[in-house]
């Protein structure tokens, strides 16, 4: 489990958000006249950490928006801080309901359905902004790359842990982190699975900006609002031609999907699940490094 923040936040009148919908693990809110949604998820006692509900939730919120001809940017954000102090964006997938071929739902069904979401996130005809308080890490680091633009706060930490859990994302997760940060960085952040604080995060391209974290969401309104000054068709058509180049990723997502889900059911990926549940290094020592 990430570590608690102490930092503590000025006090700033609250934005007029309005309610939207009836979810379980995500907060959808609109403005009243500004065009701008926002969307978080809501599990801020699991570091926002996703499971199968969650991103079904999100995916019917982004869909929302997607729908909806008067918005035209969306901040993407998470809950908190929890009630040990921590503030967290995304932990990533939900390790305590992980089954052997996926995430389980309240069916049991394993699922990967946050491929789905990060599709959508990608082909928004809208821009997407991220708002990242404490922990963006493992799956929540990949949420945060799909977005257009990335706003950190002075305490987030980004980073991957998928090889320590027995896990990968060889999609999205790979490709263009290497293209925002350099093959190298992206291979070092990968294999090492190190921690890395805003501004380092700054230095490698992986965010825009970095702001006190009382001011992370008063900034994503400012960005938003500058957006929202612009023909909304040339903001959609230049947000496709950023991706042309890389419409390929999804035939490259969809068999990095399979391929997950077929890792998770060797020993090798269990091992890696279990280790994190049972709070102990992983032992990968019978798994061979096959020529």
């Amino acid at each position: 489990m990430v570590g608690a923040d102490t930092s503590s936040l000025m006090a700033v009148p609250a934005y007029p958000w309005i309610r939207q919908g009836n979810y379980d693990d995500v907060l959808f809110e609109l403005s009243a006249d500004e065009g701008i949604a926002r969307i978080s998820i809501n599990r801020p006692e699991k570091r926002n950490a996703f499971r199968p509900r969650t991103v079904s939730e999100l995916y019917d919120a982004f869909a929302r928006v997607r729908d909806n001809p008067r918005i035209g940017v969306v901040l993407f954000t998470g809950a908190g801080p929890a009630a040990d102090g921590a503030y967290a964006f995304c932990a990533g997938g939900d390790q305590s309901v992980r089954g052997d071929g996926g995430y389980l739902d309240e069916e049991g069904t394993p699922r990967l359905n946050v491929l789905d979401l990060q599709r959508l996130i990608r082909s928004l005809p809208k821009v997407v902004i991220a708002l990242v308080a404490g922990y963006a890490i493992g799956g929540g680091q990949v949420l945060h790359l799909l977005c257009d633009l990335s706003i950190a706060a002075d305490n987030a930490q980004f980073g991957q842990t998928g090889p320590r859990v027995g896990s990968f994302d060889g999609g999205y997760g790979c490709a263009h982190l290497a293209r925002l940060v350099g093959q190298r960085k992206a291979r070092e952040i990968w294999f090492l699975c190190r921690r890395y604080n805003a501004e380092q995060a700054l230095a490698m391209g992986l965010v825009n900006t970095v702001v006190p974290l009382a001011e992370l969401e008063s900034e994503g309104l400012r960005w938003a609002r500058e957006v929202l000054q612009h023909s909304p068709t040339a903001i959609r058509c230049l947000k496709a031609a950023f991706n042309a180049d890389t419409d390929g990723m999804a035939g490259l997502q969809e068999l990095a999907g399979q391929a997950t889900h077929l890792f998770y059911r060797t020993e090798e990926g269990q091992e890696g699940r279990n280790a994190f549940l049972e709070k102990r290094a992983p032992d990968f020592s019978d798994q061979p490094w096959l020529p």
